[in-house]
């Protein structure tokens, strides 16, 4: 259990970063981030539907379905009291356990294959590319020394700090949905497909976003993507209606797809940035995006721990067919008032990020120019 969420990292890394690898061009890159973004989510929503189906009988709470319970008497998770009658919940049954871990393994064989065969793809099929500003000479700086210098950089910092407070916010939103609408809004029936509906608008919505990044610029369109997500949470928390839900889920899938794609489309700016600001440094592009990998997952740990203490102090009970009153208004909050809370933080943070339009425009240009230099110098020498 130790090892195994971190061996993804180890291929999540340098699969990132192959992005500063594909290509010189700005324009090349950001076609590239969105066509990878628009893949992981499809392939998010493709694993999402797969596994969905395979394990829908293993959280389907039919002891729940003939006894209406209110929120004041809330239901013990493996017995259920009618009366003198005790009703007990297959949930606790052996074979419904047996049951339970066969289809997830199922579900992770078809995953993991699946894995493997994409992996397989990408390893044949993509051509890296050498760092095209640095002297060929030039060793690849010291991880340490580099770790200090891009640590030193304002612009990543800013993005970084930005993007933690944003990821806590759509982390506590995807760590607790499934609660929110089985305790909270009684949409216990239809979350898998509120969740698919989110990530089909997401990947609708990438290549919208795409090009309204080209035509007013990164840092807006973060602005935009990322603030619109806030009124329809709040209408979800106030308006516990399924069509509201739905409407919820088609506008949320628009935020999603902003906060996957921008921070990764902003991430080459502030990697050229750096290096205008240290031409002979090199290799520092996997400092960058493991660093960035990190406070990502940094952000989903925040996120998990806040979430599990919340629940507990108000008295959650795993699997109960209904939760205390405490529990559902601290769903609501975890869904709605403390997100909000959290990108707020993180667009004001976002305001003071100095690379705009322009900014992206002149670092181009003089990236250019080095190169070209350090091409002529190799021509003399």
């Amino acid at each position: 259990m130790f090892v195994f969420p971190r061996l993804p990292q180890c291929f999540h890394v340098p699969y990132s970063a192959l992005t500063m690898f594909l290509s010189t061009n700005q324009k090349e890159r950001d076609s590239a981030t969105a066509y990878r973004m628009t893949m992981e989510v499809l392939g998010t929503l493709v694993g999402a539907a797969i596994q969905g189906q395979i394990v829908a009988s293993a959280h389907t709470l039919k002891h729940c379905l003939n006894h209406s319970v209110s929120a004041d008497h809330p239901m013990n998770t493996s017995v259920v009291e009618m009366g003198d009658q005790i009703i007990k919940s297959p949930a606790s049954s052996v074979d419904f356990l047996s049951h339970m871990k066969d289809l997830y393994m199922i579900a992770a064989g078809v995953i993991g294959g699946t894995f493997l065969l994409c992996t397989v793809v990408m390893f044949l099929g993509v051509k890296e590319r050498d760092d095209p500003y640095a002297p060929e000479t030039e060793k690849s700086i010291p991880f340490q020394k580099g770790f200090v210098l891009v640590m030193r950089h304002g612009p990543y910092i800013i993005l970084t700090a930005s993007f933690l407070f944003i990821s806590v916010a759509i982390q506590l939103v995807q760590s607790n949905f499934v609660l929110f609408c089985t305790y909270a809004v009684d949409l216990r029936d239809h979350f898998q497909n509120i969740v698919l509906t989110i990530l089909l608008s997401a990947v609708v919505s990438i290549p919208l976003w795409q090009w309204f990044l080209e035509r007013f610029g990164k840092k807006t369109a973060a602005f935009c993507g990322i603030t619109w997500i806030i009124p329809f949470i709040i209408m979800l928390v106030l308006i516990p209606n399924l069509t509201v839900a739905y409407i919820v889920a088609v506008s949320s899938g628009l935020s999603v797809a902003a906060s996957l794609l921008l921070p990764w489309s902003m991430l080459p700016d502030v990697v050229d940035d750096f290096r205008l600001a240290n031409p002979f440094s090199k290799g520092h592009e996997a400092i960058f995006y493991s660093l960035y990998v990190f406070f990502t997952k940094f952000a989903a740990g925040i996120s998990l721990g806040v979430s599990t203490l919340c629940l507990q102090f108000a008295g959650y009970s795993p699997r109960a067919c209904q939760q205390h009153p405490p529990v559902v208004h601290t769903l609501k909050l975890l869904i709605g008032v403390a997100p909000v809370a959290f990108i707020a933080t993180g667009v004001v943070i976002l305001l003071m990020y100095p690379i705009t339009e322009e900014v992206r425009i002149k670092n181009k240009f003089s990236l250019d120019q080095l190169r070209l230099t350090l091409y002529c110098k190799r021509i003399v020498l």
